[in-house]
């Protein structure tokens, strides 16, 4: 006598059911994974935001001291073929200073005040140089909104 068996091909519900609560409990513990990766990607951006306002601060005073302007109260050089409005050597901190000594594009705006913001409370402050002894300052990035 021969018996002929057949095969059932396909999952089980209860393998299904595995397989789905299997991934979910890899969602709930990749998604506040990812969350975090973005809030350090902001917090990132934010600290190359600060680097680059001290840089460009710097290039400029640098400029002004070869150009020997770097005690005059108001100024002028030229940086990547632009005027940068400076005082006491330093950019100042509205556009035609700061502003235009750097140049992002994308999500990051300047107030034309030396408020550079990624989001709120997520910025960087440039404050422009006030006297010859007191320099210009960047501060240290404000996170707690990033």
């Amino acid at each position: 006598m021969k018996r002929s068996l057949s095969k059932n091909k396909g999952f089980t519900l209860i393998e299904l059911v595995v397989v789905i609560v299997i991934l979910g409990i890899m969602a709930a513990v990749a998604v506040p994974k990812f969350v975090d990766l973005q809030t350090d990607a902001r917090v990132s951006v934010i600290q190359g935001v600060e680097g680059t306002v001290r840089s460009a601060a710097t290039l400029a005073y640098s400029k002004a001291l070869i150009l020997g302007i770097e005690k005059d109260v108001n100024g002028s050089v030229t940086m990547g073929g632009v005027a940068v409005t400076v005082a006491y050597g330093y950019p100042t901190a509205d556009a035609d200073g700061i502003g235009t000594a750097v140049d992002f594009t994308g999500d990051i705006t300047h107030d034309g005040a030396g408020l550079f913001s990624l989001r709120t409370d997520c910025s960087v402050t440039y404050t422009a140089a006030t006297s010859e002894v007191i320099p210009a300052s960047v501060s240290v990035p404000t996170i707690t909104g990033c």
